[in-house]
Formats: structure tokens, C-alpha cells, sequence
């Protein structure tokens, strides 16, 4: 159920600390396929989500805060509630008006240790946050000033980047992206992602050996079902 009216829920539901310290241990990448086909693309926002320095990652319960566009007062009062190790993920609408994340706010949830900030929006102070190392990943960078009037919502379900984000949710990112992970999921996608893994170490040690991907992976399979003609010439000796 939506909010009808401004709303600051100061709890959220949170995930099992030994599933998540598991969850910490995947990239993206491996969290992203462990979901599904289907999940793991609902889940996943977009390339426009970026990070604004490299080598950052993380891997927290979501904090969520919704703003009103050009107006940052819901992210002040997110950081209020948020315990070390949350993930701050703010949206208003995914505009570029009015910054939603700056670096005072930033030095605030350094001292609290929160885990970072995911911005479906603007943030500003790009330089001294990175000076800060706390990670942020956004869709928009800006300096243009906002408001702190409201409305806000803060922990109640929202859509970031395309993608439903509910209070306690499971955020993951890293230099590839953010992937939600619900909640509900969490322990699929752990044992899914350490299935991956396994795999690829397999996989890994058959190519040093010698083997090829085409064959480890059933590639020449798929192109003999696909009815994909192969050719010993080059193009142009075709078209003649």
C-alpha cells in the first residue's frame, strides 16, 4: 500500500546477518544470475547507474527514501534512521533537478557507517566524497541547489532506476551495476551465486587445460541446433 501522506517509518525489516556476510562475498555479476532470466533483470537497474570512483562496492539492507522533485528532505531524514552497514537508495522520480546527495550529508553517513548511497537522481560534491571514500552510485551528477520542504516518504516501497526497491531489500553493487535482491530471496540467490562460482572455477581450470569454451560450454551444440551455417571462406570469396 502506498502512503497518502508524508511518512517516515524509522525500522525496517532486516535480512539474516550470516545470508548477508555470504551475499557480501559475489559480485554483481554472480548475484545478478543467481536471481533468474526473469528476477534477475527485474532486479537489476540500469547502465545509467553508475559509480563515481572506482573499486567501489557494496552490500547492505536497503534505507529507502522518496523525494519530491527539486526537494532533498527525505534523504536527511533516511540518514536519520539508517544503522551501520545500511544502504542508503533515494529516488525522486530520476531527475536531475535539485541534488539529492552532497558531501555533508556524506560525512554524516560516514561517521554512522552506513555502507553507501544508491541515487536514482543528481548528486553533487563528487570530488570530496570521493576524498571521503564513501561509495555512491548515480544516475545524474548536479550542483543544482534543492529544496528541503517535502513531501518525503522514507522506508516505505519505491521504484529506483526502473526498479522496486522495498525497505530491508538486499542492495548490491560494484563497478558492473545494482541489483536488488528481495528479501524473500536472499537465500536462493546465496546458494545460486556459490553454485556459480563453483562452476566457473571448473570452468576456469578446463580452459587452463587446454580445453576450449565452445566445447565446455555446449556452444557448438547450439549452433548446430540454431541451423547456423558455417563456411570455410571469407566473405567476399562468397559472393561470387
Amino acid at each position: 500500500m502506498r502512503p497518502e501522506k508524508s511518512v517516515i517509518y524509522r525500522h525496517i525489516p532486516r535480512p539474516d546477518p550470516a545470508l548477508l556476510a555470504r551475499a557480501a562475498g559475489f559480485g554483481v555479476a554472480d548475484l545478478h544470475g543467481a536471481l533468474g532470466l526473469v528476477t534477475g533483470r527485474m532486479c537489476l537497474m540500469s547502465p545509467a547507474m553508475r559509480p563515481i570512483a572506482p573499486g567501489q562496492r557494496l552490500c547492505g539492507p536497503a534505507i529507502t527514501a522518496w523525494n519530491f522533485p527539486g526537494d532533498n528532505l527525505a534523504i536527511h531524514c533516511a540518514l536519520d534512521t539508517a544503522q551501520a552497514g545500511d544502504v542508503l537508495v533515494f529516488t525522486n522520480g530520476g531527475g536531475h533537478q535539485g541534488a539529492l546527495w552532497g558531501d555533508v550529508a556524506c560525512g554524516f553517513a560516514v561517521r554512522k557507517q552506513v555502507a553507501g548511497a544508491v541515487v536514482h537522481g543528481a548528486c553533487r560534491d563528487t570530488d570530496a566524497i570521493r576524498a571521503l571514500g564513501f561509495p555512491v552510485w548515480s544516475t545524474h551528477v548536479s550542483v543544482e541547489q534543492p529544496e528541503k520542504r517535502g513531501p518525503a516518504a522514507v522506508n516505505v516501497p519505491i521504484v529506483a532506476d526502473g526498479v522496486l526497491v522495498e525497505p530491508g531489500d538486499i542492495i548490491a553493487a560494484d563497478a558492473d551495476g545494482v541489483v536488488v535482491i528481495p528479501r524473500a530471496l536472499l537465500a536462493k540467490t546465496v546458494a545460486g551465486a556459490e553454485a556459480r562460482a563453483a562452476n566457473e572455477v571448473r570452468i576456469r581450470a578446463r580452459i587452463a587445460a587446454g580445453e576450449l569454451p565452445l566445447d565446455i560450454l555446449g556452444i557448438r551444440t547450439v549452433i548446430g541446433n540454431a541451423g547456423i551455417e558455417q563456411k570455410d571462406c571469407t566473405w567476399e570469396d562468397d559472393q561470387g
